[in-house]
This record gives structure tokens, sequence and C-alpha cells, in this order.
């Protein structure tokens, strides 16, 4: 299928080749036959992602503050990294598009194939041929509403959210600034409930337009004289900035032209310096409007599909766009007299050409239709081979060992993929992820031969012998089973799994498939590790670890956070700290207890700030320190271990010193986690059929102290393993 994407890093624009998305549980796919183009935001995020690196920086001081503290905590050189492959990431185009559903996911209900539907949502209501689109953000069309009109209905929303944060009722008076296409559909809007409008807007011929479709009053000039004719000499009761501009001049005359105690309500993007004297003689409600409603950035709502109650919150994103589509259909608004160019998908990027003043055409409302394709979608729309064979595709499609990926996010592009650009004799051969763009793309950039949503096209290729599972959490136990069930070699990410159930399940598939199965503990196998190990070898006494995390704080609305997605931060990535410790003491745990801090605070999960004891069969003790309420300037990791009066002491990886009676040893340099090692082992361990780097019942152990420290907290007593 084609879909529009942008280079953050150039801000290049391309009509790419990229596979069909999968349909989640909670959503459904959508072929689209038309899409809106928003010519502000879409103009506004081309501009960024034309900007070169420092231009980027000024626009985005907190990042730039983010990426400096991650320089003092991990280098220059690998912070450096990350934030280029972050910058190298493509990005999708729209927000606002309509079609007919091809696929509903199970726990969907309500929808049904061949429905016609308008679907919202960045990264999901895309200029693509084929979207998934959750649940709580699509709605049925009419039978009466076009396409056309209903791929509006995302940009109608957010008119629709500023004019209910206005509050206004039967008779009141509203200025509306900016008389683009929110503007002017806020104006018939507010017209059809009965408010009187007053637009403005420096273009004479947007001001005709809006005069045309229903505004009582219109100018390009004089507006506070026109505001004082027009409300009697009170001021109007409120405002409404739909204008896009860096001045603050609109903030400023609006404070002018309201009346005492009106409103001035932004969903425009302006300079928002508020003149506090004359905001407070007035008393003024100064708003800003959240894009489509409430709901808009709740991952709970837009992603996990749970609505809020109609009785609490009337007017969701939702309800927000079924509402316009109502007045669309009623004849109130009318989005296709606003439609000034239509472009087909196979022409899109001329928009783009357009809206970014590259051939001097004024224009208002963009449409990109599609043509129309069978009902149904193949597998083969699931997968895309790479066409354009690049010399590094080449160089990884000829190797023996046929190799892929199920998952490619941040770490997978930041971390494995430059890992595995270092071995040789590999074959790249399929990757697999959830949307198209990120799998085609990937494929591209990093040298697959292929790229699917459908990762049962990946586990029935035989000439993949070995898999890396790098999805979300909750994924991993599923795909490890099915995987090593087809004959794979496997490497997933820590954790291995969510539950104990699957745990012991995997124990089972495990032992009855004789491949490799390593977990993504990469600490183990770094060169840090290995010193330490090699220090305390053959020691007399048991062994005291230390092990201290300044973790960081995640907020407890992130995926990782979720129970049943990411598991917590105690199964993953407390994990990797178990793991070095019974890697360092080379025992058996036995025993596990735990406690965290208690907080009021909504903000803070009192398991992300735990200490962990762990007992082990030779008697050893290792004690985990895991705190998300420290100095961002902290170093993250730091271990201090103690056997046979003599000590190491770890510094996040970048220096050891140990010391004692069993002599000096020193390692510094650059920080060094282990995941090249960790990775060339696990290929070599499948290349030669040798030992698989980590003993399966270490990792074993390694998740069911995980559970363990769980239980702990929730039972106040220690656990045996």
């Amino acid at each position: 299928m084609k879909q529009i994407l942008q280079s953050y890093k150039t801000g290049e624009l391309w009509l790419a080749e990229v596979p069909v998305p999968i349909c989640k549980s909670g959503g459904i796919v959508v072929q689209t036959r038309s899409s809106f183009v928003s010519a502000g935001t879409e103009r506004m995020l081309v501009d960024f992602a034309r900007k070169n690196i420092l231009g980027k920086a000024l626009a985005m001081p907190d990042q730039v503050k983010k990426v400096l503290r991650k320089m003092k905590t991990e280098g220059i050189i690998s912070t450096l990294e990350k934030v280029q492959t972050k910058l190298d990431q493509p990005i999708p185009l729209g927000y606002s598009c309509a079609g007919i559903v091809e696929e509903v996911g199970r726990q969907t209900m309500g929808l049904s194939v061949g429905d016609r539907v308008a679907c919202a949502g960045a990264g999901y209501a895309n200029h693509s041929d084929y979207n998934y689109v959750p649940k709580n953000l699509v709605v049925k069309i009419p039978e009466s509403v076009s396409f056309e009109d209903a791929s509006c209905a995302t940009v109608g929303s957010i008119a629709l959210q500023g004019i209910r944060q206005c509050d206004l009722r039967l008779g009141e008076t509203v200025c509306v600034m900016g008389l683009g296409l929110l503007g002017i559909l806020a104006v018939q809007m507010f017209k059809a409930s009965g408010v009187r409008v007053i637009g403005f807007d420096p273009d004479a011929g947007r001001c005709e337009l809006a005069r045309e479709l229903g505004a009582d009053v219109v100018v390009s000039s004089d507006l506070e004289a026109a505001c004082d004719e027009f409300s009697q000499g009170y001021g109007v009761d409120a405002v409404l900035i739909t204008a896009a501009t860096k001045s603050n001049e609109p903030v400023t005359v609006a404070g002018e032209i309201c009346r005492m105690k009106g409103k001035v309500v932004v969903t425009g993007v302006v300079g928002m310096d508020v003149p506090r004297d004359m905001y407070y003689k007035k008393e003024l409600d100064f708003k800003l409007s959240l894009s489509y409603g409430p709901g808009r950035y709740d991952s709970n709502y837009e992603e996990g599909g749970h609505d809020y109650p109609f009785g609490y919150v009337r007017w969701t994103e939702q309800r927000n766009i079924q509402a316009f589509l109502d007045l669309v259909e009623s004849g109130a608004v009318t989005p296709s007299k606003l439609v000034t160019h239509r472009f087909a998908m196979d022409d899109a990027l001329d928009a783009y050409q357009l809206i970014l003043g590259k051939t001097q055409e004024s224009y208002l409302g963009i449409v990109l239709n599609y043509p129309e394709k069978s009902p149904g979608i193949t597998p083969e729309l699931r997968t895309t081979e790479i066409r354009q064979v690049s010399k590094r595709v080449s160089e990884n499609t000829t190797g023996s060992l046929g190799v892929g990926f199920i998952g490619a996010g941040n770490f997978t592009k930041a971390v494995l993929f430059p890992v595995l650009k270092k071995q040789k004799d590999i074959c790249l051969k399929t990757i697999c992820t959830a949307t198209g763009m990120n799998a085609g793309q990937t494929a591209e950039k990093q040298g697959f031969a292929c790229a699917t949503t459908d990762y049962k096209e990946l586990l029935n290729d035989p000439e993949i012998n070995t898999v890396f599972i790098t999805t979300q959490h909750n994924n991993h136990a599923h795909f490890v089973k099915e995987a090593m069930e087809a004959g794979k070699h496997v490497f997933v990410e820590k954790p291995l799994c969510l539950t104990p159930e699957d745990l012991t399940d995997l124990r089972s598939v495990y032992n009855d498939s004789g491949q490799h199965l390593l977990v993504g503990f990469n600490r183990r196998f770094s060169p840090h590790a290995k010193l330490i190990k090699d220090y305390f070898k053959e020691r007399r006494t048991p062994m005291m670890v230390n092990y201290r995390v300044n973790a960081g704080i995640i907020p407890p609305d992130v995926w990782i956070q979720d129970p049943e997605v990411g598991g917590g931060r105690i199964i993953g990535e407390v994990c990797h700290f178990i793991d070095f410790a019974s890697f360092a003491i080379g025992s058996d745990p036995v025993e596990v207890q735990a406690m965290c801090a208690a907080s009021s605070n909504a903000s803070l999960v009192d398991e992300d700030n735990v200490t962990i004891s762990i007992k082990y069969r030779d008697g050893s003790v290792a004690q985990i320190f895991y705190a998300a309420v420290g100095a961002a300037d902290l170093s993250k990791e730091y271990c201090e271990i103690f056997a046979d009066e003599s000590t190491a002491v770890m510094d996040n990886y970048c220096s050891t010193m140990c010391m004692g009676k069993r002599g000096k040893k020193k390692l510094t340099g650059s920080q060094e986690k282990g995941f090249t090692e960790e990775v060339s082992a696990f290929l070599t361990a499948v290349r030669q059929g040798g030992k698989t780097p980590i003993d399966f019942q270490s990792i074993v152990d390694t998740t069911a102290c995980t559970f363990a420290v769980l239980e702990s907290l929730k039972t106040k007593r220690a656990v045996k393993i």
C-alpha cells in the first residue's frame, strides 16, 4: 500500500510502499477513501522537520536538557547515536480520514466489515491506503454524508471543542479571529447553535467566504471598532482564536474586544504572553482547547478503548466527531464548500508543494482521494519485498544464518541493529511490526529483504532459523512459544514473560524444543561483569552485592507501568540487576524479601522505589536498591561487591575498580553494557551448536525472582524461590 511519510531528520517527503497494518483486538482496519490535509498543522510539522539540528534544538529546549543530562550519565557518543536514531525515524502525516471497514478486532463491538466510517488520530488516521484505528477514534458516517465531507470530521471536532470551551448560549456574541479552515467551520457551528458571530481575518477573500457561510459580520481591519458596534458597546461574550501566528497580537486584541468576565479560547498556535493588567481588570477567562476533546492524549481512552461514562463526560473526542457529522448531515456545516484543492493519492506530494508555498496558489481545504479497491485484505498485502536493494541490503541478505525480527522499537533501532551490523555470515531476512510504515521503512534502512505486519509469515519461512523478539512485554511469551514450536532459535528482550503461568508453559516448550533461547540480560556480558567474575573466581567466603539503580520517574500512564502490558518496572527492568547479581555470585537464589516506599503522590508508583534482598544457596546476599525519585544528574547504576576481604566497585559500566587481598584490577573507558558481546555469544551458539550463553534455569530463576518481589511487597514477608 502507499503512505505519505516524512523524514524527521531532513524534512524530505515521499510516497512509500509499505505493508498493510495488522488489525489489533481493540480497533479496525480501514480502506481509506478520502483523507483531509490539515494545512496549518501539517505545514508546521513539515517546517519543523526541515530545520537543521540547531533549529530543532532551539525549538525544543526541554528535550535538549534531557539530552545533556543523558550525556553526563551515558556518555556523549552513546547519547548522540540514540538522538540520531530517533531523528532518523520517518513519521506518518495526516490525522483525519474516512473509508470502509475491512477488518474488525475481536474486542471491537458495534462495527462491521463494510461500514462507512470517519477516523481520527495522529499515527492512526494517516494519509495511507489502509489504516489501523482504535475503536474510540472511529465513528460511523451518516448515509447522506460523503467520504470527502466525513474526512474533515476530525478537523471539525477541533473547532467544535473550541466552541464548547466558549460555552455560549443562544443570542450571545462571539468573535472568531482567523477565518481559515477551523475558523469558518467554527462560524458555521456557532450559527447552528444560535450564537451571533463576527469574524476577522486580514485576507478579504476568506472574510467574504465566511460571510457567505453564515457570519453576521466580517472585517479585515478595525476589529475593535467593529466589535464595539456589533456588541452595542459591551464587548463580545467570547473570542475564539483560530489564527496561526507567533505574534502575541491576537491575545492582546482579544482582551480588548471581550466584555467584562468574558472568555478567550485559543485553538490556534499563537503567542500567549497574556497582558495581565487588561485580563485582570476585566476578570477574563483564558482557556486552551484540547484538540478533539476529552480523551485526547489519554492512552487508556485512545489506545486502550476505555470510554468515559456518558453521564460524567458528555462530549469526548469520539462524541465530538459524531456531533460534527450530524451537523454535516443536517446541512448546517458544509465542508465541501471549503475544499479548494483535490488530489489523487498518487499525486499527494503536490499537495505539500501547495501548502509550503511552492506554487503561489491560495488554498483552504485540501482533500486526498483514493482509488476504490477490492474488499478484503489478502496475505500478500501484508508483506512487501524491498525492491530498491542497496549495497547494505545485498551484504546482509547473503549469509547462512537467516534472521527475522518481530518488533522494531527505539531500543532495537538504536542498540540491536548496530550490533547486528558487526556480525558476519547472517541474512537479515524479514522484519515484522504492527504498522506497515515501521516495517517497510525499517527493512529498507536496516537491510532486510522483506517487511511484513503478519508475524506468521516470518515463522513459516524455512530460510529463517533465528528470531529476535523485541515487542512490548505482554507479547513476549506467546511469540517465544510460537517461534520455538516453529523450530526457531529465539533471542527475546527482557522480560521473558509477565506471569508465573506463562513461565511454567515456556519451561515445558523449551524442554521439548531443543532450540537456543536467550533473554536479553546484557549486563552479564559486559567487560565489567567479566572482570568482576574473574576477580572473585574461586572465592572462599560468601559474597555481598549492593546494586544501586537511579532509575528516574516513568509516569503511571506509560505502557510499561500497565501490569497487563508492560508488567511494571520490577518485572520489566529490575530483572536486569537480579541477573547481574546472580551471575556475579554464581549460585541459585533461594529467598526474596522486598519493601517499597509509600507515597500519596499519584504521579509516583510505589513499586518504583524498592529495596530487594535476595539470599543465595551458598550464603551470599544481594541487595538491590531501585529508586525513581533520585537526581537526574546522578549516574544510573552503581554496584559494590564484597568477598574475601576484597571489594569491586562498578560505576555505570564506565569504570570498575577492584581492590583488597585479591589484588588490584581496573577497567575504565566509555560505557560498555555488553550488548555486542551478548548478541555475538548468542549467534555463535546458534552457528556452532554449543551451549546457550545463559543457562535456561538461570533465566527461569531471575524471572521467578521478579514475581517473588511483587509477592513479597503484597504479603510483607519473605518468599521462597
